[in-house]
């Protein structure tokens, strides 16, 4: 019985096999053979159907033998129908779909156009690009994780990031190349920065969902301006949509750092925007009562949800001619980190820093990010168009920092029977940061083969700091019992800055043949003015008495009475100055178009004039200077197509690095580690540039990239712990020119779709060197210690040997779900170099990852979710050596033969939201 019931189940499941099968194939443009992603396949009268994956693909599985009609449709494409025969195999047919370019409804005429925020629009802007690029498509920014452009670039190959100190990605690191060595556009156009000190530009400060795309430039041609050794980063706004379209999200989350405890705050709404100095005029004395308590008042509660939303609208009007976007985004995220610092010091003739103390330190950051962007484009005619374009980006961070500081160096400690000198400290931080573009362009053919293209634009970018409040009170450990005793001093400052930027740019370009070939001769140039203020003020207190005493004389730091120690304030300090650059610039290139050879090259000259002038000077020998340099800038690159789908490209070009405003100014800002000073004789840096790239585009979406790269950088400007030359124990952080530093490496990039499934990988091999003095101590003969100057050579700074990336997608168009896991990886790198041998700071290498996903319902509603740092991947820094006195302070088990310096925890977060589109 029991084998007839076998027989019959191998009978049923081969027929099964004999009387059905699968529909397969590809549906691809009959025009480009793009990948046509998420075009339906229906089988007429029956319920068999599917939608194209990420390839284009698609399959229909388990279908009866017989005669079908399959129905192929996609959205701008004129549908089509075949007949298709299922026998006892599967039937494979590979679809093409011919653009519907116009459709005529209610004689209403729609002229359809590719989405420029696909990602196979990206690939071909890359195939095309006359440098080497890598694009992040407007699709691949809507399903990502993050939030803003810091946290969305770490995706792109050669690109690490550095963060903050709540954990979020601020700057970018390209090739190795600190932040320094690369410069931002919006929408092609440089922006200045809003920092205090250096020219960067901190992208936490954008929002990802307002780009159309993010293009990362690796190489330089004569029409860019040249100070970038490392790359370029351009945001590429939205563009108004050629009919009516309507987006909307919003969501909310949670960061899992404060599941477990409260987030404090202070009140910030007495903050006075303007210091008494400021207010009253500089022969001022300030009282006490100029001072508001609001800020030394600490509140601790459970903060409310994170909040990020999003509205944008667009259209076209007068036939096409007029288009308008206008975007916004909101963010208000609740952040913070734990962290564990500890100070440390070179004694005597020890080799490795000894730990002279511990800080404990719990941060809470409310973040709000608002970002505008409204654009308008009107085409005058066939040739001439101008557009308008104007962005305003805003970060709120309201901050509050408590520490609780262990001495570790003098007699007091005791770890066995749990004592020692405590301080405890609050700070309380509003920053407030903003950049505002507006950008006035022009394109025009003035003759059949002459075209013109012009730009007019102002930016203005602030940083505005007030009233940061640092108050410090005493403490003791007794018995491991931690109490506080007396209150200490406190400091209140403002500090701000505004760059204005006026820049005009103007290019012409002729095109004409040269022995049959295409031949396109361009010239141009730009003049930018570029003013710089900043400003600071400090005013010091002590306590009323003394002996102010905890839990007698106070509670809260608000309780505690002060004297004001400088009641005129101090505003003498290297951040008070005012600085302006002058650029102006010319080029002359041209393009040759071959067969299979695209040539490009030409001559870039920048003049430079950079000056400053301390407003306060504290009897520095150089309180005002200037400094003036011309540059010329070769560059040629050669692209070679091997096969229709196969490219090799080649690539030399000259460019170089400006020192900061600060950098130069001669004077000091005391941290709270060290001391910061600028350094006047600090000279730009210049570096070669060399490339070359194998490009393989198998299909319009799929991608392999290899690449190497090598640039040898004439004076590298680098900072460095230095020692003061007469007054040997002060240290301060400071720029300087490190003779000559090499860096090289090499890039790959893979992507690759099929059906529901997508891979995207990247890995970045870099290798640099530069070496500089180091300082080690000895003691003579007679006993008496001595420093000496020792050569070391090392990477440079911010440089990881070793990132990648590895992102795994899923896209079931369908059934409208989109998923994805992203994870990246950065190696070790040097965090802060030291001014003694051995002795630098370095990152620990670590993996970031994060993860999103996405349904759509009725074509118009999205819910959504995303989750960053799943891993809850701490920052830790390390000296890559020990010091035996240290085994007496503390236990450090995970860093076996290193000393742990910083360790910060900032945990996961989540957001769930809704989206609309219409």
């Amino acid at each position: 019985m029991f084998r007839k019931y076998i027989l019959l189940l191998l009978s049923f499941l081969l027929s099964f096999n004999v009387f059905s099968a699968s529909f397969k194939g590809q549906i691809k443009d009959a025009k480009t053979g793009e990948p046509l992603i998420g075009a339906t396949v229906l089988l007429k009268n029956t319920k068999f159907g599917t939608a194209a994956g990420l390839d284009g693909s698609f399959q229909i599985k388990n279908i009866p033998s017989g005669e079908y009609e399959a129905q192929i449709s996609c959205i701008s494409y004129k549908t089509s129908t075949i007949k298709v025969t299922i026998k006892n195999e599967d039937a494979v047919v590979n679809i093409a779909l011919v653009e519907n370019a116009q459709q005529t409804l209610n004689e209403i005429v729609i002229t359809a156009s590719a989405d420029k925020s696909t990602e196979n629009i990206a690939r071909q802007l890359e195939r095309n690009s006359n440098q080497l690029m890598n694009i992040v498509s407007g699709k691949a920014i809507e399903i990502s994780p993050d939030l803003t452009v810091a946290n969305l670039i770490q995706r792109v190959s050669g690109v690490s990031i550095e963060r903050n100190s709540n954990g979020d990605g601020q700057y970018a690191i390209l090739r190795g190349m600190d932040k320094r060595y690369n410069y931002t556009l919006v929408n092609g156009i440089k922006i200045p920065s809003p920092d205090n000190k250096y020219r960067y530009v901190p992208l936490d400060i954008f929002p990802s969902e307002l780009l159309g795309r993010l293009e990362i430039t690796k190489t330089l041609t004569p029409d860019m301006e040249g100070d970038a050794v490392g790359g370029v980063v351009n945001m590429v706004m939205k563009d108004a949509p050629n009919q009516l379209e309507i987006r909307a999200n919003i969501a909310s989350g949670y960061n899992e750092l404060f599941l477990n405890k409260g987030f404090s705050s202070f009140d910030r709404s007495q903050i006075n925007s303007l210091s008494p100095y400021e207010l009253n005029g500089k022969d001022y004395s300030a009282t006490v009562s100029d001072f508001p308590k609001s800020t030394a008042s600490v509140q601790t509660k459970t903060p409310l949800p994170n909040l990020v939303g999003g509205f944008s609208i667009g259209n076209r009007f007068l036939q096409n001619k007029l288009g308008v976007i206008v975007a916004a985004s909101y963010q208000n995220t609740y952040r913070g980190s734990n962290s564990t610092f500890f100070s440390s010091t070179v004694y005597d003739t020890e080799r490795t820093s000894r730990i002279t103390g511990l800080a404990e330190r719990q941060f809470s950051d409310q973040q709000k990010r608002l970002g505008l962007h409204a654009k308008v484009d009107f085409r005058l005619s066939k040739k001439s168009k101008i557009q308008w374009y104007n962005a305003y980006m805003n970060l709120t961070n309201e901050q509050l920092r408590e520490t609780k500081n262990t001495e570790l160096s003098i007699g007091g400690y005791d770890p066995v029977k749990g004592n020692a000198g405590l301080s405890f400290s609050t700070r309380s931080r509003l920053t407030q940061q903003q950049i505002l573009n507006s950008t006035l362009q022009g394109n025009h053919f003035l003759l059949e083969k002459l075209k013109l293209n012009w730009s007019a634009v102002y930016s203005f970018a602030t940083n505005i700091i007030p009233d940061n409040t640092t108050v410090s009170v005493l403490g003791k450990r007794e018995n491991f019992i931690e109490t506080k005793t007396y209150a200490s001093q406190s400091a209140r400052r403002w500090e701000h800055n505004s760059d204005q930027d006026y820049a005009a740019y103007l290019n012409l370009a002729y095109t004409t043949l040269f022995s049959g070939n295409s031949l396109e001769m361009s010239v141009g140039g730009l003049y930018r003015d570029k003013i710089r203020d900043n400003f600071y003020n400090n005013y010091q207190f002590q306590p009323s008495n003394a002996f102010t005493l905890y839990g007698k004389d106070f509670v809260s730091n608000a309780d505690i009475n002060y004297t004001l120690s400088n009641p005129r304030g101090s505003a003498a300090s290297a951040l008070t100055y005012k600085a302006t650059e002058q650029v102006s610039a010319e080029y002359v290139m041209a393009k040759l178009q071959l067969k299979k050879l695209q040539a490009i090259g030409g001559l870039r000259a920048e003049q430079t004039n950079q000056g400053y002038e301390m407003l306060f000077p504290l009897g520095e020998l150089r309180p005002s200077g200037n400094q003036t340099y011309n540059d010329f800038l070769p560059s040629i690159s050669l692209k070679y197509e091997l096969k229709p789908t196969q490219f090799l490209r080649t690539s030399y070009f000259r460019s170089i690095n400006r020192p900061g405003f600060f950098e130069i100014v001669p004077g000091k800002v005391v941290n709270e580690e060290y001391q910061e000073r600028g350094n006047p004789d600090l000279k730009r840096a210049i570096a070669d540039n060399f490339d070359i790239r194998y490009e393989v585009f198998p299909n319009p979406s799929d991608q392999v990239m290899f690449g190497l790269f090598y640039k040898h950088i004439k004076d590298p400007i680098e900072y460095a712990l230095n020692v003061d030359a007469t007054r040997g124990q002060d240290v301060f952080y400071s720029p300087g020119n490190y003779g000559n530093a090499t860096n090289y490496g090499l890039e790959f990039n893979f992507i690759k779709y099929f059906q529901k499934f997508g891979i995207k990988a990247n890995y970045t091999y870099t290798s640099s060197s530069i070496t500089t003095q180091k300082i080690i101590r000895e003691r003579d003969a007679n006993g008496n210690l001595f420093s000496k100057n020792v050569e070391q050579t090392r990477p440079l700074y911010g440089q990881s040997a070793h990132v990648g990336n590895l992102t795994m997608l899923f896209k079931d168009t369908k059934n409208a779900w989109d998923a994805q896991l992203a994870a990246s990886y950065t190696g070790e790198r040097i965090n802060t170099v030291s001014q003694f041998l051995d002795n630098d700071l370095w990152q620990e290498a670590f993996i970031q990852m994060d993860a999103s996903i996405e349904k759509g319902f009725e074509g118009k509603w999205v819910i959504f979710a995303k989750a960053n740092n799943l891993l809850d991947t701490p920052l830790r820094v390390i000296i890559k050596n020990t010091n035996p006195i240290n085994q007496d302070i503390y236990l450090d088990t995970k860093s076996g033969n290193r000393t742990l310096i910083r360790q910060d925890y900032y945990k996961r977060s989540f957001i769930v939201g809704v989206r609309f589109k219409m």
